[in-house]
C-alpha cells in the first residue's frame, strides 16, 4: 500500500504562527508536527509516500524530510496550488498511486495508543477502511451513524443534527477504485471535493468498513493554537511518564524492518547532541541487549 500525507491548506486557523512556517511544520512538543502522521504511515508498513503541500511550503518539507531514504522510505512531492478539499489529493497523486491501494493521512492529525491502525493496514483486503472516534462536538466533523450490530448506516459532513457522536478522523485506507471515484467527484456546496462523499460512495457500494476506536486511543487535531498547545502537553506527558517517544520515525522504521540496527546507528551518529539523539541511543542499546 502507498501513502499520501496531505500537508497543504492555508493554515489560517493558526495565524500568525503560519507566517513563520506552515501548520505541519509547527512544533508539537519536541518534533515537527509532520513527524507524527509520517510515523503512523511507517507503523502501518507504508514505504512509498507522496507528500502534498503548497508551492510555497514544499521546499521546506523537502529540506526537512529529503527523499525519505534515512528511514528506508521513498518520499515523492506534489503541489497543491489551491486547496479544494481532502479528496483532491487523490487527483493530484493519481500517477503516484498507479494501480495500488492507498492510504491518506492528514498532516495535522496525531494518533496514539494501541495497534488498531497497524492491524487495519495489515488486514486491508479492498474497498475502504475508515475509523470512528467518540467526540463531544461531532457537528465539526464527518459523522458516522451505526446500526445495532455496529455496521455503518450513514455518513454526514458537519451535520447540524448529528446522528451519533462518532467522528471520522483523518486516516483513510482505499483500494485502487479511489482513483476513479475521486476523478468523478463533484464539488460540494462549499466548493470542495469532500472526503465524506468518497466514503458515502464506498458505503453505497457495500464496501466500507468502519473501525470504532477504543476509549484509550487518542486522536489530536492540532489545527488551532489551542489544540496545538494541548497536543504538545499530551505528548510531553506521555513521553515523560512512559519514557518513550511519540511520533519518532527512526524508531518506527527500525521496528518495521525498514532500517537495520546498523543503519539506525548510522542515523543516530549523524544527529547533533540533543535529547532526541539520547533517546535513539537508548533504543539502540535496548535492541542490542535483546539480540536484534
Amino acid at each position: 500500500m502507498k501513502g499520501i500525507l496531505l500537508a497543504g491548506g492555508a493554515g489560517s486557523r493558526l495565524y500568525p504562527l503560519t507566517l513563520v512556517a506552515s501548520k505541519q511544520l509547527q512544533p508539537v512538543y519536541d518534533k515537527p508536527m509532520v513527524y507524527y502522521p509520517l510515523t503512523t504511515l511507517i507503523e502501518g508498513g507504508v514505504r512509498e509516500i507522496c507528500l502534498i503541500s503548497t508551492p510555497h511550503d514544499l521546499p521546506r518539507f523537502r529540506q526537512l524530510l529529503g527523499d525519505g531514504s534515512q528511514w528506508g522510505l521513498h518520499i515523492d512531492y506534489r503541489e497543491q496550488a489551491k486547496p479544494e478539499g481532502i479528496a483532491q489529493a487523490f487527483r493530484i497523486a493519481a500517477s503516484f498511486i498507479g494501480s495500488d491501494p492507498v492510504s491518506l493521512i492528514l498532516g495535522d492529525n496525531i494518533f496514539y495508543g494501541g495497534d488498531v491502525f497497524t492491524r487495519a493496514f495489515s488486514d486491508f483486503q479492498g474497498g475502504a477502511t475508515i475509523f470512528g472516534y467518540h467526540v463531544q462536538d461531532p457537528e465539526r466533523y464527518g459523522v458516522v451513524e451505526f446500526d445495532a450490530d455496529g455496521r455503518a448506516l450513514s455518513i454526514e459532513e458537519k451535520p447540524k443534527a448529528p446522528r451519533s457522536n462518532y467522528a471520522v478522523p483523518g486516516l483513510y485506507l482505499y483500494d485502487n477504485e479511489i482513483v476513479g471515484i475521486a476523478r468523478d467527484l463533484k464539488p460540494s456546496p462549499r466548493g470542495e471535493l469532500e472526503i465524506t462523499d468518497v466514503n458515502v460512495e464506498y458505503l453505497r457500494r457495500g464496501q466500507l468498513r468502519v473501525h470504532r476506536l477504543a476509549r484509550g486511543f487518542a486522536w489530536l487535531d492540532a489545527g488551532t493554537s489551542t489544540s496545538l498547545h494541548e497536543a504538545s502537553a499530551y505528548v510531553q506527558t506521555i513521553e515523560k511518564r512512559q519514557g518513550i517517544k511519540v511520533g519518532c520515525p527512526e524508531e518506527a522504521a527500525f521496528h518495521r524492518g525498514f532500517l537495520s540496527l546498523t543503519e539506525l546507528k548510522q542515523q543516530v551518529d549523524r544527529l547533533p547532541r540533543c535529547e532526541y539523539r539520547t533517546y535513539l541511543e537508548s533504543v539502540v542499546v535496548e535492541a542490542e541487549r535483546s539480540g536484534h
